[in-house]
């Protein structure tokens, strides 16, 4: 990416400034080049706010403005794939639906899976507490991290049997 100066950006603004600058862009933009001073329409192609093409006649070039915006951005938050699908499932903590292909859903699952401290053995009653947190449907979740090798499960007792763990 292409960095852009404050200086850019401040002579930009400064030609929006300017009203007879300022008129010409405006005059540029509704398509109407006629009666517009070159040495304006220079500031205009300075500023990169105006282009002339081959025959001669002048546009608008308010692609500027995108590119400015673009160059001062900051750069996006590298985020992994695993991120991408708790951001896309869980909101405020909360999974948004159960309804999902089968590797996104171990993705959200193995999150889950880690308020279970392993080696501890929960009552039924603790874990349907600890998945109410995350969707009304605990009942199907529990039998999802069950299902997936990811919980353990012994006369209504329940342990933690896989995932990853937090050290």
């Amino acid at each position: 990416m292409v960095r852009v100066s404050d200086e850019e950006i401040r002579r930009v603004l400064g030609l929006l400034c300017q009203d007879d600058t300022l008129r010409a862009f405006a005059s540029l933009v509704l398509g109407d080049a006629e009666g517009l001073s070159p040495k304006t329409l220079g500031k205009l192609a300075a500023g990169g706010l105006a282009a002339c093409d081959e025959s001669g006649k002048w546009r608008a070039a308010p692609e500027r403005f995108r590119e400015l915006l673009r160059a001062r951005a900051e750069p996006a938050e590298e985020l992994t794939a695993e991120e991408r699908v708790l951001r896309t499932f869980l909101v405020d903590g909360r999974l948004t639906t159960l309804a999902m292909r089968r590797d996104k859903r171990l993705v959200v699952l193995r999150y889950i899976a880690m308020v279970f401290e392993p080696g501890m053995r929960y009552p039924e009653k603790d874990v349907n507490v600890a998945l109410r947190a995350f969707h009304d449907d605990y009942a199907a979740l529990r039998r999802y991290l069950v299902d997936e090798g990811l919980l353990s499960r012994e006369d209504n007792v329940y342990w933690r049997s896989g995932g990853p763990v937090r050290l």
